[in-house]
């Protein structure tokens, strides 16, 4: 897909729904469409278009092993009843061991820190997944209003880190708009989520930013 290709489906898919969305995603797949999520908020929004459109869609999800108790229990209530072919990829380092090794998750103080951390315990793994499961569209519920660098994105984006066309059906919805979706839905959300590569909601892990593909081959 071209530049110009990019734009014209962005300015084609801006009055569409993100259920349409989904769907002219997963024909442009043919086949080898994939979503991922680390059910976060609302997460279960982009999960649950994803299996409307193709119900068997690999859910790439990586297991870092420092999520609280209420995000697996939503995981788990999510797998079930969306009943989600989930395709989890853990690093090679456990939770336990690396804080054994290395001591407590860096602080937003310690930039290098956190991306050495993100590398290992996120990018690496993730980088393992889409190498497997090897998308050609990657389906994500990434929104403008969530941080500056994603604020420059739009619904179609080619992704340079995996090689993949990156929609998100959601990017400019509001959590508002959200929220009306899950109550409409009646799906859970999940509001006790951290994610230790970022330590900042408004900083980015390297899965969408041009650090982290390389901070993986380092």
């Amino acid at each position: 897909m071209t530049p110009a290709d990019v734009t014209h489906w962005n300015a084609q898919l801006r009055t569409q729904s993100p259920l349409e969305i989904v769907r002219w995603a997963v024909a442009e797949a043919k086949g080898r469409a994939l979503v991922s999520t680390n059910f976060r908020p609302f997460e279960a929004a982009i999960l649950h278009l994803a299996v409307q459109a193709q119900p068997d869609i690999p859910v790439l999800w990586v297991d870092h092993g420092y999520n609280r108790p209420a995000t697996y229990k939503h995981a788990e209530e999510l797998r079930v009843r969306l009943k989600l072919n989930l395709k989890p990829f853990l690093p090679k380092m456990t939770a336990a061991h690396r804080d054994a090794i290395h001591g407590p998750i860096p602080t937003t103080e310690d930039e290098e820190g956190l991306k050495k951390f993100s590398a290992v315990m996120k990018l690496e793994p993730f980088q393992r997944g889409m190498k497997e499961l090897a998308p050609s569209v990657w389906i994500t519920a990434l929104r403008k209003v969530q941080n500056p660098n994603r604020a420059g994105l739009d619904i179609v984006s080619p992704d340079e880190n995996f090689g993949a066309l990156k929609v998100s059906p959601f990017f400019h919805w509001s959590d508002a708009e959200l929220e009306v979706y899950l109550a409409e839905h009646k799906l859970p959300n999940e509001w006790d989520y951290f994610d230790p590569a970022k330590a900042d909601e408004k900083r980015e892990c390297g899965l969408h930013a041009a650090w982290g593909k390389k901070a993986v081959s380092s």
